[in-house]
């Protein structure tokens, strides 16, 4: 199953490390982060769920619950996150998906056969509260996420979901953003008090709304 972007993130109900949840009733009117790792005890894996657990409060900040998925049995999990905790001097604060059956995996298509037929690739969905995908990442099995990365876009979604605007190349929370091109140029002082600048017909900018 290929998701694409505004579908409707598949519902589930999976065991985890923290207790049986239902996919949809967890994510409340939350957003949420779905993201998948190859295995347990895996080295890259080892190092992204400890950057995960030291960034959870930025994350609640954001009202972004993250949940992980991982193809092995809560036993190997628990075993896992003794290790996670140990080397990357955290707590590991956020459950994780025991997908031994695969299902999660194969719902959101998780396992690229050409890549490995029985590991998950490094896939991330960003999930809105109305429960449809915002983004999807997907990254090879030997590649750890940028979480910087993945906050900046999270920042951009909340921002462009809420203002009429788009975010431009490279931007950081805080910056100048892009003035939908819906918007004639004529209504933008109304819409935006905070001053314009108009670089082209189809190119305007004004200060970040929500700042």
């Amino acid at each position: 199953m290929s998701i694409r972007l505004g579908d409707i993130a598949p519902d589930f109900k999976a065991e985890t490390t923290e207790g049986t949840i239902n996919f949809h009733e967890w994510l409340g009117d939350d957003w949420g982060m779905l993201f998948s790792h190859p295995a347990d005890y895996t080295p890259v894996c080892t190092t992204e769920l400890g950057r995960t657990a030291q960034l959870k409060d930025r994350f609640a900040a954001k009202n972004v619950k993250v949940l992980a998925v991982s193809v092995d049995g809560l036993a190997s999990h628990k075993g896992w996150i003794n290790d996670i905790n140990e080397t990357q001097n955290t707590t590991v604060n956020f459950p994780i998906i025991a997908d031994a059956d695969r299902n999660v995996a194969n719902l959101y298509d998780m396992i690229h056969p050409n890549a490995d037929n029985t590991l998950t690739v490094r896939s991330v969905f960003i999930i809105g509260p109305d429960k449809k995908v915002k983004l999807t990442l997907t990254y090879p099995a030997s590649t750890g996420r940028n979480f910087d990365e993945l906050l900046r876009v999270i920042d951009s979604l909340q921002l462009t979901a809420n203002y009429s605007v788009a975010t431009p190349a490279d931007w950081q929370d805080g910056e100048d953003v892009v003035v939908a091109p819906s918007i004639p140029t004529e209504d933008i002082p109304e819409r935006f008090p905070k001053g314009h600048k108009v670089i082209k017909p189809y190119l305007r900018t004004t200060p970040q709304p929500n700042k």
